[in-house]
């Protein structure tokens, strides 16, 4: 019950990160959220898609809505750990100002714990390099149900030795002549050679970052390894560019059959199959298409006449403008020779069948950075409208290919073609597949998860030791300085000092809870129990050095029959230790803590009626 005495803004988002208390951590269950007006309902499973289907009416949801979207448009993971920590931080700031700590030394307070949490995440984070002989202990895990490739994951580290061995060689056997000073001796064999970084097979990295998604992580390391066998530049210094990727939901298929396919997989209906059954094995000539494939389309930002005047023309009039403008854009495709056409946006119905007509191939709906690409990849200029073609726009070079017919799969009889560039850069697709229709959406967002922390852990170089590890190391460190803190403070008796040590145990009391919710997720223990255990092994951590390896033997008990995020039996033995991702949980934590000042603030300034300029000592995001 929200209490109109309070910070209602903070009471609000504690209470939003409590409907999703059961979505965090790796183990989730689906859910089905029913829109009482229409009837319809979705099925569920992660924290953004829960927010995205609430459709939050008040200022401090849809302000949480936002966060929590555009974390999750550059991550793809994290959102359910920033939601969480939110609430639990906004109710520590609710107990603040309940013990009347000033919203000054909150804020001050509660930034200095964030430095702390990053603090812990810089020491306690573990490199990739040193990592790199666990991809020689660990075998690669099993590849079942992925279709295209045979070729085990570990090949990228073979082919990084061999392109390694020829520059040795190339090396050895070359000479230099810079000026007529040098002599031409053979001493240029003995330079040394720096050895390229000895990084550890993605499918090592891989494993340790599924959290419970096996099989989406294998799809996200089958596409990682296809990219980098196609792009040789970066073998020593292996990169997951999740752009060149893209996915396609295949309904009516078990969930077994989805797999990895070089190239763009895309489904057509009966009559553009039908096209695609004459235009197969052909080298094409494609054009892209930013905007809508039709007549009345204008970009975003066109200034023309008033939607008014021109809806007021004859029908005829208009009907005949769309006329003459299909006429113009057909003689334009024939005349360059175009036989593919790929669109962002949407094509009429009568633009498709006019061109199937002519065996010109439309395909609606492709992704901007599959169009981005193809467009690379074929030497195509992706135009806003489809009059604005010239020769030095059209690609070539595509081929298309039949890849599955799916007539026998659903309702609506489906085909689903391959569109390759043949060269190296080309897309990667994963197929996704699943007999539930509503399912689909949720394997996807697993898929994408799983392929932006591979992506993430690349870039980044370094992981953060997972499985509660990195939060417990947080937890000790707030609670060391919160006890500093009160020592110091006895003697000072400062005002804003008193209460330092305090917020820092608050902020540290959220962690917990955090790690307690994922404990009982995994359905092992209930929330009191899981608390205590949490508290238990934490009073049992005195460490004064930051060691991930320390923690991880509290917190990863042998035999693994209480660790905090696992969810396997207790008989199954540990194959890989849990990491997650250094940049997505110090961007989770960050995002989580300016959502709370701002609300703070915010609900602050409605109070007291003080703004900034009445009020210099609050601190403004």
């Amino acid at each position: 019950m929200m209490n109109s005495r309070q910070h209602v803004g903070l009471q609000k988002v504690s209470a939003l990160a409590g409907t999703l208390r059961s979505s965090v951590g790796p183990v989730k269950n689906y859910k089905f959220i029913l829109d009482e007006a229409s009837g319809e309902s979705v099925l569920v499973c992660s924290c953004f898609r829960i927010i995205e289907n609430l459709e939050p009416r008040c200022a401090v949801g849809q302000l949480v809505h936002e966060t929590v979207r555009a974390h999750h448009k550059g991550y793809r993971t994290g959102s359910g750990c920033l939601l969480f920590i939110a609430g639990a931080w906004s109710r520590a700031a609710l107990d603040c100002l309940q013990r009347g700590i000033s919203v000054k030394h909150i804020i001050t307070a509660m930034s200095e714990g964030i430095d702390i949490c990053r603090n812990v995440c810089k020491k306690s984070s573990v490199s990739l390099k040193d990592l790199a002989g666990m991809g020689k202990r660990t075998a690669a895990p099993p590849r079942s149900g992925l279709q295209p490739s045979e070729t085990p994951i570990t090949e990228a580290s073979q082919e990084s030795a061999n392109v390694h061995e020829k520059c040795l060689n190339a090396r050895g056997q070359r000479k230099v002549r810079l000026s007529r000073h040098f002599c031409e001796t053979d001493d240029d064999a003995l330079v040394p050679v720096p050895a390229l970084p000895e990084l550890p097979d993605v499918a090592v990295i891989a494993e340790s970052l599924s959290h419970g998604c096996e099989s989406a992580m294998k799809l996200a390391a089958e596409a990682a390894q296809m990219l980098l066998k196609t792009n040789e530049r970066h073998i020593g210094d292996p990169s997951f560019d999740v752009s060149k990727v893209t996915t396609c939901a295949l309904p009516g298929l078990p969930e077994e059959c989805a797999c990895v396919v070089d190239g763009c997989v895309l489904l057509l209906s009966d009559e553009q199959a039908a096209v695609a059954h004459v235009l197969k094995h052909q080298p094409l000539k494609v054009a892209l298409v930013t905007g809508d494939l039709s007549q009345t389309y204008r970009h975003l930002g066109f200034k023309g006449l008033p939607a008014a005047r021109v809806r007021g023309r004859l029908d005829s009039s208009a009907s005949s403008e769309a006329d003459e403008w299909m006429e113009k854009v057909l003689k334009l495709l024939l005349d360059l020779e175009v036989k593919l056409i790929l669109t962002a946006g949407l094509a009429s119905q009568k633009v498709i069948q006019h061109c199937c007509r002519h065996h010109v191939l439309v395909v609606e709906q492709v992704s901007s950075s599959v169009l981005g690409i193809i467009a690379s990849s074929t030497g195509a200029v992706p135009v806003s409208y489809a009059t604005q073609l010239t020769e030095p726009c059209v690609g070539s070079g595509v081929t298309l290919e039949i890849w599955r017919d799916l007539s026998g799969c659903g309702r609506t009889s489906l085909t689903a073609v391959n569109i390759s560039t043949g060269g190296t850069g080309g897309p990667v697709t994963a197929v996704i597949t699943s007999r539930i229709h509503g399912k689909l959406q949720a394997l996807e967002d697993q898929f994408w998860a799983c392929a932006h922390r591979l992506h993430h852990a690349l870039k980044d170089g370094a992981l953060l030791p997972g499985a509660g590890a990195t939060e417990a190391l947080c937890v000790r460190q707030l609670q060391k300085q919160a006890e500093c803190r009160g020592v110091e403070d006895g003697k000072t008796g400062s005002a804003a000092e008193l209460y330092r040590g305090l917020v820092l145990q608050l902020m540290a009391d959220g962690l917990i809870d955090y790690t307690a919710a994922v404990m009982v997720n995994a359905g092992r223990f209930s929330a009191a129990e899981a608390r205590n255990f949490v508290s238990e092994k934490l009073q049992d951590f005195h460490s004064d050095e930051i060691t991930a390896g320390k923690c991880l033997q509290v917190v990863l008990e042998s035999g693994r029959e209480d660790a905090v995020f696992s969810a396997v039996k207790p008989d199954e033995a540990p194959t890989v230790k849990i990491y997650d991702n250094l940049s997505v949980k110090q961007e989770a934590w960050t995002k989580a803590l300016d959502l709370v000042f701002l609300v703070l603030q915010t609900d602050a300034e409605i109070i007291t009626g003080t703004g900034p300029e009445t009020e210099s000592n609050l601190m403004h995001l």
